[in-house]
């Protein structure tokens, strides 16, 4: 492999038993309460969810935060307690109704509510839970600027600094979905084709049902088809039959697949405008496969679409 630090993608994991709770999602006892709860606290967040089978509204209110406690990749742990199988619990924080949760962090109760609540204010309190901990970890990354600086890099071809954000990224949130497209973009770019297919095939499930997970098979599928002439000379053929809509459409390609994205765009935009019809707007559709591939993030990106919309709507 071109790029040494990109980890070796992790084997699937064998499908846990219906039921079984996952490694930030479980189920707590009255003996095992002080060890998952008050200790495990101490490292991260905690959300306790009181619950009980004859419960309508526990019904809704814990699918939403299961899911949104897995969306975090174990930033947060989810501990459900049924109060009638551990009354004791229930007794020593004063449940009265249910459901109730209450979050703990570093051995203490930071928030608490009763009742069913709607998905918007179960993901800020876990924002909120999640700003907390990073407050108190000063090393932690701020994700969002780093993932600006990471599509930066890889925009520059400086595909070792863009690697290295993104695999910190993915060590403090091991299910960041750009992040981890983000690493299989750099193997494209290094022409590492089939590590970067490895990639793909053993994204965790919870990355894989991200809608912008399809980017990484797009990226990887356009770098595999496009064509393998010399750019020099497709370039001349371009410069020398720029009404040929095949001549301009190949050259686009090569552009793309040697990362000349101003190139690529430039020459799908200037079909566009001699020949907007052409094999049912064809130019357009691959220029927004070109978008979806590099990110949006990536400047590339938010050029071209000031280009296409200038042709769209001029």
């Amino acid at each position: 492999m071109l790029i040494g630090l990109t980890p070796t993608p992790k084997p699937k994991p064998a499908e846990a038993p219906a039921g079984q709770a996952s490694a930030a999602i479980y189920d707590v006892t009255t003996a095992d309460f002080e060890t998952k709860v008050i200790q495990e606290s101490v490292s991260r967040p905690v959300i306790i969810d009181f619950w009980a089978p004859w419960c309508g509204p526990c019904k809704q209110l814990g699918p939403i935060l299961e899911a949104a406690v897995a969306a975090k990749g174990g930033k947060i742990a989810l501990a459900k307690v049924d109060i009638d199988q551990n009354p004791e619990i229930a007794q020593a924080f004063r449940v009265q109704s249910i459901p109730m949760v209450v979050a703990l962090y570093q051995g203490q109760p930071v928030t608490a509510f009763a009742g069913a609540r709607p998905k918007a204010d179960i993901d800020t309190l876990i924002d909120q839970l999640v700003k907390l901990q990073n407050q108190n970890n000063p090393e932690a990354l701020d994700i969002p600027l780093a993932l600006k600086d990471a599509a930066l890099l890889l925009a520059e071809n400086d595909l070792v600094g863009a690697q290295q954000i993104y695999a910190a990224i993915l060590t403090q949130e091991e299910h960041n979905v750009e992040a981890y497209v983000g690493l299989v973009r750099i193997l494209i770019a290094a022409v590492e084709y089939e590590d970067a297919q490895a990639m793909i095939a053993n994204a965790p499930d919870l990355i894989k049902k991200s809608p912008v997970f399809a980017a990484a098979q797009t990226a990887l599928d356009l770098a595999r088809n496009a064509p393998t002439d010399d750019l020099s000379l497709l370039a001349q053929k371009a410069q020398d039959s720029p009404d040929d809509p095949e001549v301009q459409f190949t050259y686009a390609e090569a552009c793309f697949a040697h990362g000349h994205k101003e190139e690529a765009t430039t020459a799908l935009v200037d079909l566009m405008r001699r020949n907007r019809a052409w094999e049912d707007d064809k130019a357009r559709k691959q220029l927004l496969k070109y978008f979806e591939a590099w990110g949006n993030a990536d400047p590339a990106t938010v050029a071209g679409r000031k280009k296409l919309s200038a042709v769209l709507f001029s």
